[in-house]
């Protein structure tokens, strides 16, 4: 059986940005981070509000080290399902001690699917075509496992992340279990 893959997502997941403003939860590190998506925009929402030369401030981060060892030691593939695309393997990836990642490049301009069902979900879909994986991320909810019950021929763990409390040791091992049972060794009838 092909190796299932782990879809990460940064916002949520791996950065609690929902936790109090000034109060980052245990084992996170606070990043200041300018890159140039964050940047981008920003600039743009100034501009819109009539501030163009008003300064960029950094995109505050909570990241906690211990995730990337941990991430590293699932039995998965892992592969960046962020809006980070790209700039996760720059930023996050070091922070985390984890190698370069392959990353889902989103569609521009995103489609909206109907029923509640994330943006993402999609074309999360149409990259894994038909392969398992097992997916964390904050804004999943039921519309997106039943589109994704309905859309995709393999196994799929559609796992929802407190943003407000990031990945912890529970959720490390429901992955952990769900994978495991996609690769139980065959039983062999003893002679």
């Amino acid at each position: 059986m092909v190796r299932p893959a782990l879809l990460v997502d940064v916002d949520g997941p791996l950065n609690p940005y929902a936790a109090k403003p000034h109060r980052r939860p245990g084992g996170y590190e606070t990043h200041r981070l300018r890159t140039p998506r964050w940047e981008a925009a920003e600039r743009h929402r100034l501009t819109e509000w009539g501030l163009p030369n008003k300064a960029v401030k950094p995109l505050r981060v909570w990241l906690n080290p211990d995730h990337g060892p941990a991430l590293d030691a699932l039995p998965f593939d892992l592969v960046w399902a962020t809006t980070w695309e790209e700039e996760a393997n720059t930023f996050v990836a070091p922070v985390l001690g984890l190698p370069e990642l392959p990353f889902i490049p989103w569609s521009s301009p995103r489609a909206e699917p109907e029923g509640g069902v994330f943006w993402k979900t999609p074309e999360i879909v149409a990259w894994a075509n038909g392969r398992p994986f097992a997916w964390i991320d904050d804004e999943i909810t039921e519309a997106d496992r039943t589109w994704v019950k309905e859309h995709h021929d393999g196994p799929a763990l559609l796992h929802r992340v407190d943003p407000r409390c990031g990945l912890a040791s529970d959720d490390f091992a429901a992955l952990t279990t769900w994978a495991s049972a996609l690769v139980r060794p065959a039983f062999t009838c003893p002679l």
